[in-house]
Parts: C-alpha cells; structure tokens; sequence
C-alpha cells in the first residue's frame, strides 16, 4: 500500500502526510512542482522529520496527467491504493482564469493520473464554496441545489467536484471543509488568509482601548470554523473505513458559529474589546432575506464601486476587498453523516473558545508584519548577533521570532535541546537565520563555557537579552522549610544572568559597542505578597544593572531594564487563579523588548507599576496595607498546598486584579 498526495506541501496538505506518516503504513509520494523542492525539502526535515517514505515527486497542476514522468506510474502506480488531490488555489481573490486552470484543469489532470497509475479509491478535497448562496441547510447528500456562485473560486471549486463526479473512473470520496484556520495546539497556520486578514484590526482596536471600552457591532450572519488538525485527522481516518465510497463528507463544526461570535472570542484572546449587537437576531429574522443586515452589506460590498473604494481603505490595511463580500456564510452545513462515520474514533471539531488563544497567539509571534516593516527596527537589528536565553518558549521565543523578522540573527539559549531546535526550526522555515546553545543556566561553569563558544564563533554581538527565569509564589509561611526556594531563584535570575553578560562584556567593550535587555518584574516596583523569593532576585539584577551601567557606558555597552507585566505564558501556567486574569500576551511582551533593543532606554515600565514605586515612596504605609488585603483576598497557588487544591476565584478577586492589571497576585 502506497498514497500519493498532490498539494502535500500545502497547508492542509502537509497535515494530511503527518497523519499517514502517524498512523498509516507504506510510501507517501507527494507531487511538487520545481519551485517548490525547496519547500518540500524544508517540510521534509522539519515536520517530517526526514521520513524516507516521503517522496518528492516532480510534476505540475497544469501538465497533462500533472506532468509525472511514465517511468514513476511504471514503477510505483501498482502499489498506490489512496491518491488524494488537495493542490487548488486557494484565493478569493484569484482571477478566473488562474482559478480555472488550477482548480479545474488541475482536477481532470488528478484524475487522468490516478486512472493511468491504477489507483483504488480517489480523494477530492473540495469545499463547503460549491454551497454558493445557497440558504439553508445544505447536508453532505446535496450538491446542484441551482446555487448562485459568487466568485470564481466558489465557481471552480464547483466545477471540480462536478467532474470528480462526472468523470471518476475509480471509486471517488469528496472531502468538504469549511473556513481552515491554524493548529488548534500550536494555532500553526501558514498564510494570512481569511480570517486572519481582520486580524490586524484587532491587534490596533486593542493598542488603541482599553479592553472594557464598549463597541457596537452588527449581526454578521453565521460562519464555520475549523482548525487544519481536525481536517487532516478526520480525512485520513474516512478515507480508510470501508463502504463509504462515492460518498461526501462535511469537516465543519456541526453548529453554525454566529460571525460576530468568533470576532468577540478572537477579541478576547487578543485583548481586545469585544462588540455588542443591540438589534438581536430575533427581530431582524422576521425580515426578508434581502433585508437582512449582513445581506445589505454583502450585496453592497460586491459592487463595484464599492471594491474599488475599499481598495483605497481597508485594502491599503491589508484587507482584500474581497473578503467583506463574504464575512459570512449564507447555508448552514449539516453534517450528520460525517459524524456517524466519525463515531467511535474519537476525533471530532474542538470548539473555537478552546483554540482562539493559540490562534491568535501564532499570528502575533509569527505572522504580524509588523516587525518586519519597522525601519528603525532593522537598522538597530539587521545583521545583529542576539543571545536570547528562555528562547524555547513564552517571552524569550516570541522575542527570538520578532528578531529573526526583522533581520537579527538570533543566537538561541535555553536547557532544553530539542525546544531550541524547535524554535530554530520555525525561524527558518519562515526565511531567517538562527543558531542553538543547549546550556543550564543554574551551571555557572556552563554559562563560562557558553560565553566561550559564543566569543569564538560569533566577532561580534550586539544584544543580550535576560529573559530565562524561575517564578516561585509562596507566602514565607509556606516556606519556612523551603530555603532551597530562594537559592534557586537567585541562581538563574540573578547568578546566572549576570554570569552571562558578564562573560560576554569583554566582546562588547572590545567592539566598543553593546546592549544589554533584563526581563524583570513589574513585581520589583509593587511588591506583591508571595513573591519574596522571585521579586528578590529580580530586584537584585535590576540594582547590579544599575551600577555596572555606570561603569561600562563609557566603553560603548548601555543596559535596558523592562519591568514586565503579568504575561500569558508556561510559567504562570501552574497557578490556575491567574487564568481569570487579565495578562498580555508573548507577542505583546516581546513588542516591549524589541522596544528596548531599538530605542535602548534605560527602563521600560508600565503605568501601574510606576504608580506603585509612587505610592510606596509618598504613602509606603497606606500601601502595604493594600497590599496586605490583597494577601488576604489571593489564597496561596496549588503549587504551593500540600494537598494539591486551589479554591475558584471570587468576584472580589477579579475585581482586584482587573483594577491592578498586569500585577503578579
């Protein structure tokens, strides 16, 4: 048993090899066109992880039987059970004939293919755009309802599940998802597309309001979202059940998802406000289809006029005006059957409240422009040498991302191996350039060595960011037999960070130039209760920066202290209080650092915190006795209990943490 896969270098195409690659035996031949070797050779190394039973076979879409050379059917047809087609163009805003000659054209070729290599069963990815404008529900048994198409791409895309139906000479099952969107673990997408084009706008409502502020919105109608993981895992598996041929499959999340819904729960996992839609649906759904709000700004977004004058605003934003024409979809898509097929193997669509923040969190650190186009940025950072420690996650990954975007070279520190590589991965696979120091930072003779390596390989380097760091949160009546708390936080936020830059100076002052980045702690400038052991070592690298930076400012190497919010990362992970908190997110964080190593200040600080060193300087006993009512009001951590339980946050907390946004309770 073999499959060949076209579009295997795609998004969803990629995802559907891992899957055979996980749980399928034989080869996996995956068509390629000549300019994409370099991607498939990418691919192969890094989520392939250098499979032999991947094979790249040279062909094009748009060649008669996809351009595969005779001597691969001669070869190889016999042994091909499953040829799955997923190559198309994917883009609404395509010309018709690119969409033609792709979709359509690409599909008839397929087919040829699979026929002249004896294939058994052929697999069309197809899409819930052959609905059309369809209204109402449209199930997994309809196709030809006399829907209106309104663009090319609903057009082809039509048109090429026609001819699988028409034309098939083997055994054929159709495969429709609905909106894909990234990982629903990693939130991994590969393009800005759909909705990801309205993201941008979501990451300037929440810069420019506050996340409270109040907005009305309108009802945009329902839409269907996917993560590309469900797609791939549920397509892998249908095509291997026995008896569901010349049979289509909906992959769609089996309950319509209101369009302003998901705008409000992508807000939210960007920190932005969300909208409120004053006029329910209750009272517009009694008004003709034609009347309907979404419908009158669809049919008005189409015209024209209308596209030419939105290429000249929201287009010049980096939003298709092609897109407002289809903000939502007018059918709603039943898939009962698919769900019975589906049943028992555990793998059904996860619901978008639970992926949001990992979409959201991919884009920011991965595919934000906004890095790449600061012109100030990459004068500071293009060609620069960046040791970023913690880089495998959090903080210090996001930073090691923005830097890599904006033409730095960073050099990639952390304990863990194989979370380097990772990180490293992801910074080449999008074009740049990164190097990986596996090195324990508690290890002073480590770090020696580190600096060493460093010094040799590297002339010169222009950055040093501090960021790998130990949080612990317990109150000194948990710890007064645990000394060891305060030894290990010191250790690598204070011993280890200071081995390291110190390690490093004498490269800086020899070239006469430096910049130094410590992450510290919003914590050093409020002093929040439970915190004695890490805002302590903080407070410490924070003075020593403070005075190694008069000393060493004459020989070219200035410091940046940022004293950092509460951030949604793997540290505070353990403490389960702090997922009803307000935080900012790893991208958001990494902005303050990229911040940092382009206008090089002498600290960073938010509003809040400036306002605590205020407060304990002017009212030091009014504030510690706000302080210590928040120590009554914030129970210690699960971590910190010897019996493992954390009580539900209470309003009153809430309400504190909201007022106080960004401090560690």
């Amino acid at each position: 048993m073999s499959y060949f896969v076209t579009g295997g270098t795609g998004f969803i195409g990629r995802h559907l090899v891992e899957e055979l690659l996980k749980h399928r035996r034989g080869s996996i031949f995956v068509l390629v066109r000549e300019t994409s070797l370099d991607r498939f050779a990418l691919l192969h190394r890094i989520h392939w992880r250098s499979s032999k039973r991947v094979i790249a076979v040279p062909g094009d879409l748009t060649s008669p039987l996809l351009g595969v050379d005779q001597s691969m059917i001669d070869e190889h047809g016999a042994s091909i059970t499953h040829f799955f087609h997923l190559a198309a163009l994917y883009d609404m805003t395509a010309s018709t004939e690119r969409n033609e000659q792709l979709n359509v054209g690409g599909t008839r070729g397929a087919l040829e293919l699979a026929a002249a290599a004896g294939a058994k069963t052929f697999h069309h990815m197809s899409s819930v755009a052959v609905a059309g404008d369809y209204v109402g529900a449209f199930d997994e048994t309809m196709f030809d309802q006399g829907q209106e198409l309104p663009s090319a791409y609903h057009q082809t895309k039509y048109e090429s599940e026609r001819v699988v139906r028409s034309y098939s000479e083997l055994p054929w099952r159709i495969y429709r998802p609905s909106i894909v969107v990234g990982h629903s673990v990693t939130g991994a997408m590969d393009k800005v597309d759909g909705a990801y084009y309205f993201f941008p706008a979501l990451k300037r409502l929440r810069d420019s309001l506050p996340q409270w502020a109040p907005l009305v919105g309108i009802d945009l109608g329902d839409t269907n979202i996917v993560p590309v993981d469900y797609v791939a895992r549920a397509m892998s598996y249908l095509a291997h059940v026995a008896g569901l041929d010349q049979r289509t499959f909906h992959l769609v999340h089996p309950d319509p998802q209101p369009t302003i819904d998901v705008v409000n729960t992508l807000a939210k996992a960007a920190n932005a406000p969300t909208f409120a839609v004053p006029v329910q649906r209750r009272f517009t759904s009694a008004l003709p289809p034609q009347l309907m709000p979404i419908n009158l700004l669809t049919g008005v977004a189409r015209t024209p006029v209308v596209q030419r004058a939105l290429e000249q605003t929201i287009g010049r934003l980096g939003v298709p005006p092609e897109a407002l024409g289809h903000l939502s979809l007018s059918a709603t898509f039943a898939s009962r059957h698919t769900e019975q097929a589906l049943a028992g193997s555990g793998i059904v669509c996860p619901t978008l409240d639970s992926y949001a923040a990992a979409l959201w969190d991919y884009w920011e650190q991965h595919l934000d422009p906004t890095s790449a186009q600061d012109p100030a940025l990459r004068e500071a950072l293009v060609g620069s040498k960046v040791v970023i420690t913690g880089a495998t996650s959090g903080i210090g990954k996001a930073t090691a991302l923005k830097v890599a975007q904006a033409g730095g070279v960073p050099l990639l520190v952390a304990r863990g191996k194989d979370g380097l590589l990772q990180t490293q991965a992801e910074i080449e696979a999008a074009g740049g350039v990164a190097h990986s120091y596996p090195c324990d930072l508690t290890d002073l003779d480590a770090i020696d060595r580190l600096t060493t390596k460093l010094t040799k390989q590297h002339g010169a380097i222009g950055f040093v960011v501090n960021n790998a760091g130990r949080s612990i949160r317990r109150s000194l009546r948990l710890s007064s037999d645990r000394f060891h708390d305060f030894e290990r936080t010191m250790q690598l936020n204070y011993f280890g960070a200071i081995r390291l830059v110190m390690g490093l100076l004498p490269l800086m002052e020899a070239n006469g130039s430096g910049h130094v980045v410590n992450i510290s702690s919003i914590g050093v400038q409020t002093n929040p209760p439970r915190f004695s052991a890490y805002v302590a070592s903080k407070a410490a690298l924070d003075a020593w920066s403070r005075v190694v930076s008069s000393e060493v400012i004459g020989d070219g190497v200035t410091f940046t202290t940022v004293h950092m919010p509460l951030v949604r990362t793997p540290m505070i992970a353990p403490t389960k209080i702090y997922d009803a908190f307000p935080t900012i997110t790893a991208a958001q964080a990494a902005d303050l650092v990229m911040s940092a190593l382009k206008d090089r200040p002498n600290e960073i600080n938010t509003t809040l915190g400036t306002a605590g060193e205020v407060a304990h300087a002017l009212l030091p006993k009014a504030v510690f006795r706000i302080l210590h009512m928040a120590y009554r009001v914030f129970p210690d951590s699960t971590a910190a209990n010897d019996d493992g339980t954390e009580a539900e946050v209470t309003n009153e907390q809430r309400l504190l943490a909201r007022i106080l946004k960004g401090v560690h309770w």
